[in-house]
Formats: structure tokens, sequence, C-alpha cells
């Protein structure tokens, strides 16, 4: 199912369950999806690839908020960030574990013929070409920085 029904069928059966956190973050969630298609015209609305981009970043600004609410001792904020994180992560693909994503990074590097630090930013590339949905591109860094000997 495309995300954006997804998204409207989720915010439906939480306002029938009465859920008003869950409906707040979906309602959230939908806004920035929204946002997102504004700053992307003239062009198209963003495709399901592209939102999980967004939901990422989401994802990221909500942790990051997280350890600043920990830090600044306001744990009902950092309560309310997570529960956002856990309703955002419902709508994100599975990742890739340890093994899988080393795979994928060897595969990559084998691809390219990389040879050297240098190549890393063509490493990256076809990882994001091929894995974008379900590849951390933030742990996948190490990672090929590793396999090529930086």
């Amino acid at each position: 199912m495309e995300l954006r029904a997804r998204f409207t069928e989720e915010m439906k059966a939480s306002m029938k369950a009465g859920d008003s956190a869950r409906t707040s973050a979906i309602r959230m969630i939908i806004a920035k999806s929204k946002d997102a298609d504004i700053a992307a015209r003239p062009g198209p609305p963003l495709d399901d690839t592209a939102l999980v981009g967004v939901l990422r970043g989401m994802v990221k600004s909500r942790r990051e908020s997280v350890e600043m609410y920990r830090q600044g001792n306001r744990p009902e904020l950092a309560e309310k960030e997570e529960a956002e994180i856990a309703v955002i992560e419902t709508f994100l693909p599975q990742q890739m574990d340890d093994a899988a994503m080393k795979a994928a990074v060897d595969a990559a590097v084998a691809e390219t013929g990389a040879a050297s630090i240098k190549d890393m930013g063509k490493v990256m590339g076809v990882l994001k070409a091929k894995y974008a949905a379900e590849l951390d591109m933030a742990k996948a860094g190490p990672l090929v920085k590793a396999a090529l000997g930086g």
C-alpha cells in the first residue's frame, strides 16, 4: 500500500480507537509530507522512497530532541518524543541487519571497483540507489570507509 494511503488509514483507525497521541503523531507526519511536497514544487509530489527519507529525518530530529530533553532533565518531553518515534517507525521499511548491510557494502565495493577512500562517493551512490529504503546510510558510511581501508 502506498505510504500516503497508509497514513490516512492509520489516522482513521487511531481516531476511531480514541488514541489521541497516535492521531497527533500521524497528523504531524501528514503535515510534514505535505510540506515536503510543497518544497519539491514545481515537480511532482514525492514518491514513497523520498517519503521514507522524510520520515528518517523526522526520526533523527526526534532522537536528538530526546537527548537534549534528557540532558535538560525533562523526561516527560523525552517520553513524548520517543512515542512519536515509535509511531513514525511503524511506517518505515524493515532495516537491514548488520550482516546484510556488510554484504551490501561488499557488493557495492566490488561493483564499483573501488580501491581507496577516494572512491567512497561512488560506493555510497550505488548503495543509495539500490538500498535507499532499507539501509541506514549513516551506519553504512563507516562500513564503507572500513572496507576501503580508511
